[in-house]
């Protein structure tokens, strides 16, 4: 394929590790041949060979071996809907056109294969609409952060991904069989891939469809008779969280620097300063790995959808998000700039109504859910479930209580913190942003108001 293929939308690999299959196949050859590593590549050079051991390889099981081929895929002009589906898979890298930097009027939007032609003018005309209202709010001067709210989930949406060859395959499985499968634009984004990849990755890709079939990636609920839903007070519930966490993390430490036994250890820690010393050294190295021994699960209640790309990217964690088609379009946030300029405010009511309301009416003239799915505007927020070791915590916790981070995930790794600190103060009482924690890195984009920020975040203050 030619990238003049995709000048309208489409999913394309751009690049390849310029070794192809054969380091996928050398890798499978090292583990149970004799010689060296290279002496190994030598006889890994002939395309058929590899792609025959590729197969028997991995119809073994032993997938790791596809992790040495690497993927760079473009992603033009698809929907926010494929850009949140893509972007949950966290073994790959993602750069994404920002909505908080660049203006959209102008993006353009996915319109579904209606079979009503009536109704294909009905979706566009709704869709142009909120395009408009986006236009008219950021002439206005609210900022492009703020008007994003407003953008619906159907706007087209460019970025890039690169991906080990296994984590690509998961891409493609979930796309082509999994929970992606019912969306029409993801399933067919999935079999473009799908046909560039067997072009070019013949041995990977052999008995690719034999091994999806029976796929699985949703849990089936249906025997539980679920209540009524309530919205949770608490913008932030902490779920779960290690047990004596900080002597977790100091026990751990002293295992792997010291030598220590359990025993000795946990003796050495009846003293809590002890603790909170130990706790300190592993926060002030540059690699602290103990801190990777203690987990935290943490609901975070009315996340807007562009809110929840800024989670996503955090990969180091466990990410649940509930599927586009179970959200409620009445709940929705509100940028608090809006607050001063009260004619906007009612504009902005407005639309969110509105775009409930012509949702409803659509379903009611029996436009399936996976069409229904662009309907929702950015601005919707869903709750979502995140469990992260201590270790990414503190880079979480260090990017987004800055106060350049976007005022929405600010807002609620703020409320993370407050309730981290309560249930292990002897670890999160070193956390906040970077001034707090360390130094700022932020250079000339600093706020200068470190000394502030480390009052702010004082454990007896915050």
């Amino acid at each position: 394929m030619d990238i003049s293929d995709f000048q309208t939308s489409g999913a394309l690999i751009i690049g390849l590790s310029d070794c192809g299959e054969k380091v996928t196949a050398a890798g499978g050859r090292v583990s149970t041949q004799e010689g060296t590593a290279l002496s190994i590549w030598a006889k890994s050079q002939d395309d058929e060979k590899n792609a025959n051991l590729i197969d028997k390889v991995t119809r073994s099981g032993h997938n790791s071996v596809v992790e040495h081929t690497y993927f760079n895929l473009a992603f033009q002009n698809v929907s926010a809907v494929v850009e949140q589906f893509i972007i949950e898979f966290r073994l790959a890298s993602f750069t994404v056109k920002s909505r908080r930097y660049v203006d959209f009027s102008d993006a353009g939007f996915y319109v579904p294969d209606f079979s009503d032609p009536a109704l294909t003018k009905r979706y566009k005309d709704h869709m142009a609409k909120q395009f408009a209202l986006y236009s008219e709010f950021t002439e206005n001067g609210v900022a492009k952060e703020d008007a994003r709210f407003l953008l619906p989930y159907c706007l087209f949406s460019n970025f890039f991904c690169s991906v080990n060859g296994r984590e690509f395959l998961h891409i493609l499985k979930a796309m082509l069989y999994g929970r992606g499968s019912k969306y029409p634009e993801i399933r067919k984004l999935g079999e473009m891939l799908l046909e560039q990849a067997k072009e070019r990755t013949p041995g990977i890709l052999r008995g690719f469809e034999e091994r999806c079939q029976g796929t699985n990636d949703t849990p089936d609920l249906s025997f539980i008779d679920f209540p009524q839903n309530t919205v949770s007070e608490n913008a932030v519930e902490l779920l779960s969280a290690t047990p004596d966490a900080a002597k977790c993390v100091a026990r751990t430490a002293l295992i792997t620097e010291a030598g220590l036994s359990t025993s000795d250890a946990d003796k050495l820690l009846c003293d809590p300063e002890l603790v909170k010393k130990t706790v300190r050294a592993v926060l002030d190295c540059d690699r602290p790995r103990a801190l990777e021994a203690v987990n935290f699960s943490l609901r975070y209640n009315g996340v807007s959808l562009s809110g929840v790309t800024h989670f996503t990217r955090h990969r180091m964690q466990g990410l649940s998000v509930p599927e586009l088609t179970h959200t409620d379009r009445t709940r929705y946030l509100i940028p608090p700039v809006l607050k001063d300029k009260p004619e906007l405010l009612e504009k902005y009511k407005a639309a969110f109504e509105e775009n409930a309301a012509e949702y409803e009416a659509m379903k009611a003239l029996g436009v399936p859910e996976t069409d229904l799915v662009y309907y929702q505007l950015s601005g919707n927020v869903i709750d979502i479930v995140s469990t992260m070791n201590a270790r990414e915590l503190l880079l979480f916790l260090r990017l987004r209580t800055c106060t350049r981070a976007q005022w929405e995930i600010r807002a609620h790794a703020i409320d993370a913190l407050k309730l981290l600190r309560k249930a292990a103060p002897e670890i999160f009482s070193f956390y906040g942003p970077s001034c707090f924690v360390d130094k700022c890195p932020e250079g000339k984009f600093s706020c200068g108001r470190m000394q502030e920020m480390r009052e702010v975040f004082a454990p007896d203050a915050l």
